[in-house]
């Protein structure tokens, strides 16, 4: 499956990676410290992150100041 064929209401930790300009190794280390999105385990072992579920947390992650 393409990003172009891929739902939109899902990305994959690549999409995620490419959109916050941040490292596959930094979304992993986030996640380990349970400070990331969250995020679907498919049978496959693969991961999957809900659009929402990212908005969501980007704005639990807004800097009120």
């Amino acid at each position: 499956m393409t990003a172009a064929t891929r739902p939109a209401s899902q990305l994959t930790v690549d999409d995620v990676c490419d959109e916050l300009r941040i490292s596959r190794s930094t979304f992993y280390d986030w996640r380990q410290k349970g400070r990331g999105p969250l995020c679907i385990r498919l049978p496959n072992g693969t991961l999957r992150i809900r659009r929402r579920d990212l908005e969501n947390w980007l704005i639990d992650c807004e800097d009120p100041s």
